[in-house]
């Protein structure tokens, strides 16, 4: 009786050991091929997480080399556009925000299947995911991964020159005296900027829209550094898309800095910031890029990223005390979703296109 209980368990047992077995017979085999082949080339925002923490780290553990290609999404769509017209194929991971993801490398059919690739166990396990799943938001979910929801940002502001008083309604931003003394991405090209406004435009209206970045005559730049200098200094002491990275700094220094998530009179919002994983098809390093997105997906992976951005993750695995408790989206709350597929695709751009002809008939 006890030897047939113990043959059933083995039998029972047995697929499971094979399926574990098959992941690490595979991984082990994608690991030697990438050593082969060199290194992986990963496009993605110059942001310092990247350089120093999480490459660093991936290449001592696997001793694969990252060559990282820093620049604006929308720099790198049209890098890409241009050397695949030459038959050149250099890339190989995007780490890109929502815009350049959904409407130029899966529009343009730049990205390979992701989820085909995910085996490591961690990385693939229902639970470790707060959707019960990795989050493939693309229309065949199999394309673009979203590790990352967070309560977004409306804007900054140095308490030494704006008092938190004074910010109570988004209306309180076109007040006469804040006139000049906002920052924000110019809005007129794709980023965070044109994003910003165009979330103004859908929430609030369009005269809203054309007080705030018109009347008010905002200092816009392109350039991140630009806008922490500006929000230290207190020339422009409120800044509609100054990042968290960024600020932290100024925080360590004792500058009195507040980020603002939501007023009374315009709902909160969270977005997939700081990025979407994709694959770019033609590959130039197949196995390392397997490699790469595995271990980028895993918790130390992401959880190097969250802390170094200051993101909450949708891993269940990864302890969020790290961050402002504001990033945090709180259960039952009804958030407007920026990095929503379709109004990414459809919403917004139709939106931006509105904002874009508003502020350059002014």
């Amino acid at each position: 009786m006890l030897g047939g209980i113990l043959l059933l368990i083995f039998f029972l047992a047995a697929p499971l050991w094979a399926q574990e077995k098959s992941w690490e017979k595979q991984w082990n085999e994608w690991l030697a091929a990438a050593k082969k082949e060199g290194s992986v080339v990963v496009a993605g925002s110059p942001d310092p997480v990247m350089r120093n923490e999480l490459i660093p780290k991936f290449m001592a553990r696997f001793g694969i080399p990252v060559e990282f290609l820093a620049g604006r999404s929308s720099e790198m769509a049209a890098r890409v556009r241009t050397e695949r017209a030459a038959g050149i194929y250099s890339i190989d991971v995007f780490l890109s925000g929502p815009d350049t993801t959904a409407n130029n490398l899966y529009g343009e059919k730049v990205i390979d299947p992701l989820k085909p690739m995910l085996i490591l166990p961690e990385v693939v396990d229902p639970s470790k995911w707060k959707k019960g799943k990795p989050w493939f938001v693309d229309p065949e979910e199999r394309f673009v991964l979203r590790p990352f929801s967070s309560v977004a940002s409306l804007f900054f502001i140095n308490t030494d020159y704006v008092k938190p008083a004074e910010m109570r309604s988004v209306k309180d931003l076109l007040n006469p005296k804040w006139r000049g003394k906002i920052s924000t991405e110019d809005p007129t090209t794709t980023g965070a900027g044109a994003n910003l406004a165009s979330r103004f435009y859908n929430q609030l209206s369009e005269e809203f829209v054309r007080k705030l970045y018109i009347d008010q005559k905002p200092v816009s730049t392109r350039e991140r550094r630009q806008f922490t200098d500006w929000l230290a200094r207190g020339t422009q002491p409120i800044c509609l898309n100054c990042r968290e990275d960024d600020v932290r700094p100024l925080l360590k220094e004792g500058f009195k800095i507040l980020e603002i998530f939501e007023l009374s009179d315009v709902p909160a919002a969270i977005n997939g910031s700081p990025w979407m994983l994709t694959v770019a098809n033609k590959a130039p390093h197949p196995n390392a890029t397997r490699i790469f997105v595995n271990w980028l997906a895993s918790k130390e992976g992401i959880e190097i990223y969250a802390r170094g951005y200051g993101s909450a993750t949708l891993r269940t695995d990864i302890d969020e005390a790290y961050l402002n408790p504001g990033n945090i989206p709180k259960p039952g709350v009804n958030y407007f979703d920026d990095t929503d597929w379709k109004w990414i695709v459809t919403g917004r751009t139709e939106t931006r296109s509105k904002v874009w002809k508003l502020l350059k008939a002014r």
